[in-house]
């Protein structure tokens, strides 16, 4: 049995409330205040189990109107006590005189019900609970038992007074006193145990539910929810009989449904943990309107059966800063596709004036419509074209980068002796070598062979590979080409004796508009664009980069590209951008392929 059930609760709970309204409002102390309204309950009470009491002890003994003026007599004294407790009088007076009445009452109708023999023996006990009941304390309870007892020792001498002539008749009917008197006693003390169990709990630690800061739910193997923490309340503003059997699935959002099944089906069939990301419709906080709020879920496979068990966690700030990343990745990848817009669009506008500067320039500096009047003019108009080809150098370098990064860059794979394109490049970069002047040399391992690449695409690479190294060597050192078949892959290098390059700055070459910045390299122009340029061309091969330098050591820049040629040459391609602009520098990774 509980220890109290709803009505009974609710029952006792309205006796109470009413024998509290008769306490004086001048009493103020709790305790006193809780043991006069039980006392007055007890007195008001009292007599409706005296009247059936007195009522089996006189039957057949006494005639009817002595049998009704000694009732009335019997309720007029109880609720007389409670009334003088409602006006103020001596409380201690009015509970030893009632205690004293209430054990005279009991002796002479247990005497003439049957004494010892009697079922209403029982009843007697009666007083050693109500003055526990009432008083809540060992004096109370030591002045019940004093009552009882001189009840049970005054039955002998009242035998005579009471029933002289004929023995007292003893009935079964009398147990129904004692049986419903034990009825409201039992009630009352589930309302103390009940109260009591609240106390216990209330200074208990809380339970691991109450203290994590989420819910947990309990879901059987037919996939309906049969637990559902108290947390609901406050997390999700539901009451936790909503969640129970489908009330949790048919509140998740319906694109949100398909994860939650799977996480579920993983826990089910016996992995560690599933989890998902799930939107909750919960009341807004106007309890009126709803909407959907973000939650983590994590499920468990419970120990016993396939029941799962389930935890699921406030996401809400998370799932907004997913939100804001999203956002904010979406701005910058916006903002990038119009910077390399921006440089085509203003590479193809200077490519245009550039030829006129450079052919026009050309023309003067040949003379070609006769010769200048001062020879500084034929320097000027040398210079100018000298200029203006570097200018197109660098704009050629800008859209080639703005090409790559926006997968616009056309290859065109064929085979072709990889010896060929050394032999350009060293053939090209032998003057600018030897003006300086640096040793160019070349190393090519025996059976390089052919490579399917772009041709000019490798040709840029080495060019650009080799002016760099010939550019911040110091004068007197040396610049190698190399390369060596490696399986179905060519390796081929550019190494130097230059300046080299610190392990910090090696972070950030191959970025474009990235240029390692110290003495030496102040001396000379440039945009940073050729390695980066020779890394985005590298990728869309499917190739790799790697750079090994120290300060002083030279520099070693290595290629390394399938000799078969790459598998998706489409020339646009997005997957090629995307890889060129997620790679680090210092070492290029394969290209995605389509």
């Amino acid at each position: 049995m509980s220890l109290a059930t709803p009505k009974s609760a609710d029952w006792i709970a309205g006796l109470m409330a009413g024998c509290e309204r008769l306490v004086p409002p001048g009493l103020i102390d709790p305790l006193e205040r809780g043991r006069s309204a039980r006392f007055v309950g007890t007195v008001v009470a009292a007599p409706f189990f005296g009247v059936g009491a007195f009522a089996f002890a006189s039957y057949g003994r006494m005639d009817a109107a002595t049998v009704a003026a000694s009732l009335c007599a019997l309720c007029g004294l109880c609720w007389l006590a409670a009334l003088l407790v409602a006006v103020n009088v001596s409380r201690q007076l009015i509970e030893g005189a009632a205690l004293v009445l209430a054990a005279f009452f009991a002796a002479l109708v247990l005497a003439a019900s049957g004494g010892l023999g009697s079922p209403l023996c029982a009843a007697v006990f009666a007083l050693v609970f109500e003055a526990w009941w009432i008083g809540r304390s060992r004096k109370a309870l030591i002045a019940g038992m004093g009552a009882a007892l001189a009840v049970f020792a005054a039955q002998l001498p009242l035998a005579g007074i009471v029933a002289p002539t004929a023995g007292p008749a003893v009935s079964p009917w009398q147990w129904l006193v004692p049986l419903a008197y034990g009825l409201t006693a039992w009630a009352r003390l589930r309302m103390v145990f009940l109260d009591l169990h609240t106390t216990i709990l209330a200074n208990e630690e809380p339970c691991l539910e109450e203290r994590i800061d989420a819910v947990t739910v309990r879901i059987a193997a037919n996939g309906d929810v049969t637990d559902v923490s108290d947390q609901a309340s406050r997390l999700f503003r539901l009451a936790p009989e909503l969640l129970l059997g489908t009330g949790l699935f048919d509140r998740i959002h319906v694109a949100d449904r398909v994860a939650y099944l799977c996480a579920l089906s993983d826990a089910k069939e016996g992995g560690d943990r599933a989890g998902a990301d799930i939107r909750l419709r919960i009341p807004g906080q106007d309890g009126r309107s709803a909407d959907y709020h973000s939650y983590a879920v994590e499920m468990f496979r419970a120990s016993e059966g396939r029941d799962v068990a389930v935890l699921i966690r406030d996401n809400g700030e998370m799932a907004a800063l997913k939100a804001e990343l999203a956002e904010a990745a979406e701005q910058a990848s916006s903002n990038e596709v119009a910077k390399n817009r921006f440089l085509a669009a203003v590479s193809h506008e200077l490519r245009t004036p550039l030829n006129a500067i450079l052919g026009f320039s050309d023309m003067l500096a040949h003379e070609m419509f006769g010769p200048f009047a001062d020879p500084r003019q034929k320097e000027y108009a040398g210079l100018i074209h000298e200029s203006g080809t570097h200018l197109l150098s660098v704009v050629n370098s800008i859209l080639d980068v703005s090409k790559i990064e926006s997968g616009t860059y056309p290859i065109h794979p064929e085979p072709f002796a990889f010896a060929d394109a050394v032999e350009m490049c060293h053939s090209m970069m032998a003057h600018q070598a030897s003006v300086k002047p640096v040793s160019l040399r070349v190393a090519l391992a025996s059976g390089v062979g052919e490579i399917c690449a772009d041709r000019r695409a490798v040709q840029q690479i080495l060019i650009n590979l080799v002016s760099n190294a010939v550019k911040f060597t110091p004068a007197g050192g040396s610049v190698m080409i190399g390369a060596k078949r490696a399986g179905q892959r060519l390796r081929f290098w550019v190494s130097d004796t230059g300046i080299g390059i610190s392990s910090d700055d090696l972070k950030r070459l191959g970025q474009p508009f990235t240029q390692v910045q110290n003495d030496y390299t102040r001396q000379f122009e440039g945009t940073g664009l050729g390695l980066s340029l020779v890394k985005g061309l590298v990728v869309l091969h499917e190739g790799t980069m790697a750079i090994e330098s120290a300060p002083g050591d030279g520099t070693t820049v290595t290629i390394t590209m399938p000799v078969s040629g790459p598998h998706a040459v489409a020339p646009a391609d997005e997957a090629a951008a995307s890889e060129y602009l997620s790679n680090g520098a210092g070492n290029g990774t394969q290209r995605k392929t389509a």
